[in-house]
């Protein structure tokens, strides 16, 4: 695995030379052969386990911790960074891309705050799982390379097998990074952690000054839209939108208190640090564009140098969004209900029925995918469905069924499957439906439908998912 550094040269304290703790007894646990060979990964099945954990290191490449500021819950805190993962460098794919390999759970780091640095083996199997699901779901998303054991107890409550994730991004470059940087007043760390995310993410900006860091917001945004809108198309509840967990790539990362809804409700909440609903399922666009509304404020020094003036320059592309992320919503809804073009009255469709959905307690899922197979009349919809699918039939066509098969998933990581893989795994380090499983999740769209994976859960009214710190 031949790397290269990254992000030492944007500023002091904002990538710090920092190498992963040791771990007892390193195993192989998941590894990820589509991952590895798309990245030209070579590491040797004999070395696996002790590069993938961070004892053995690249001599030539010093890992880092990477330093970024949040805004937590709405609470703003200055210095966070990588307490529990070392960016170990990046790799070069076929294209010339660079992509970030990053341990997640390989020991404490300067930004550790007190804590082991350390992560249990339900966390690390959960991101694994879901990362994967995600990406053969069409969502942008960070992948994971490996995930190994390490043969240690992780104190946490309960005590659990210890783990760490390898982790691939395109860029870990977050909205919290140049929170990072704008509150040190680093200017000229500003400028160069912008140019190197337009350079990787936005390489068609070629503009230069204001106008160039302008662009750059803009595109931010049409990929939080993007990202936001696929999350909400397949029913995924992120649970965390911190700004430390917004990247500017528009890639789902930080696979903590995350979950699928199950019965549709837009107030619906799993992670049991959202006490406020902050996070809901319904409230994810809100949150998108209040995350890029704190981006713009840190571009502020690379706009203006009269703040005022920097502001009227930014504040027509943040108040922009909530236009474009409903015109984007409008097409998922047209696309998942297969419609012809564009009408008013569609939106009252739409409302009909989610309302439907809500007061019957129907799964978004099953629901979706019932009214798809449908077209082809290999399934009887629900008879609360009769009077308003009649409607919903004289606005259908041709192409109907294809359109919607492209994006009303059959198979979802459903949350109790999730959760039986991981009791598997805090008790033996193995499950033996993970494999089988993965491979279904492969094929979202086309999976024939296995009534143990994919059935409506009834009983996780009390469901809670955790951080996983």
């Amino acid at each position: 695995m031949k790397l290269v550094s990254r992000y030492t040269d944007i500023a002091e304290q904002f990538a710090i030379a920092d190498r992963p703790s040791p771990v007892g007894e390193p195993s192989l646990l998941l590894f990820n052969d589509a991952v590895a060979k798309q990245l030209s990964i070579d590491v040797s099945s004999a070395q696996q386990a002790a590069v993938l954990s961070g004892n053995q290191i690249d001599s030539t490449v010093a890992p880092v911790a990477l330093g970024y500021s949040g805004h937590q819950f709405g609470h703003f805190s200055p210095r966070l960074g990588d307490g529990r993962a070392h960016l170990l460098g990046a790799v070069a794919d076929q294209q010339g891309l660079l992509w970030d390999i990053q341990l997640k759970g390989s020991g404490a780091t300067p930004f550790s705050r007190g804590g082991d640095g350390r992560c249990a083996i339900g966390p690390a199997v959960r991101e694994y799982i879901m990362s994967e699901a995600m990406h053969a779901l069409g969502v942008p998303t960070t992948r994971c390379l490996a995930v190994v054991a390490t043969g240690e107890t992780v104190y946490r409550q309960p005590p659990q097998p210890g783990a760490i994730v390898t982790r691939v991004a395109s860029s870990h470059i977050r909205v919290g990074s140049f929170q990072y940087l704008a509150t040190q007043g680093d200017v000229v760390g500003l400028k160069a952690l912008a140019d190197l995310a337009i350079t990787r993410h936005y390489p068609h900006i070629q503009s230069t000054g204001p106008e160039r860091y302008l662009a750059f917001l803009s595109e931010v945004i049409k990929k939080q839209i993007e990202l936001v809108v696929s999350w909400m198309r397949v029913g995924f509840i992120h649970g965390v939108m911190n700004t430390d967990n917004t990247l500017v790539s528009g890639e789902t990362i930080d696979y903590g208190p995350c979950a699928m809804m199950n019965s549709f409700d837009f107030d619906t909440v799993f992670s049991s640090i959202d006490r406020q609903g902050r996070y809901a399922f319904g409230n994810q666009p809100n949150i998108a564009n209040w995350n890029c509304a704190r981006l713009a404020e840190s571009l502020i020094p690379l706009i203006n140098e009269d703040d005022e003036q920097a502001v009227a320059l930014l504040s027509p592309l943040i108040n922009s969004f909530a236009e474009k992320f409903n015109h984007a919503f409008t097409d998922m809804w047209a696309q998942k209900l297969g419609l012809d073009g564009h009408k008013p009255e569609d939106s009252k469709l739409v409302a009909e029925l989610l309302a439907l959905l809500k007061d019957n307690s129907l799964d978004y899922t099953n629901t979706f995918d019932s009214l798809t197979r449908s077209l082809k009349g290999s399934v009887t919809l629900p008879s609360v469905l009769s009077s308003w699918s009649e409607k919903w039939a004289h606005r259908t066509h041709k192409q109907s069924y294809s359109i919607m098969r492209k994006v009303n998933p059959t198979l979802i990581p459903r949350n109790y499957m999730v959760e039986k893989i991981l009791k598997d795994f805090a008790e033996s380090n193995h499950s033996p439906i993970l494999s089988e499983y993965l491979q279904a999740l492969q094929n979202p769209y086309t999976q024939s439908i296995n009534e143990s994976w994919n059935h409506a859960a009834s009983d996780e009214k009390n469901y809670q998912t955790f951080c996983g710190t």
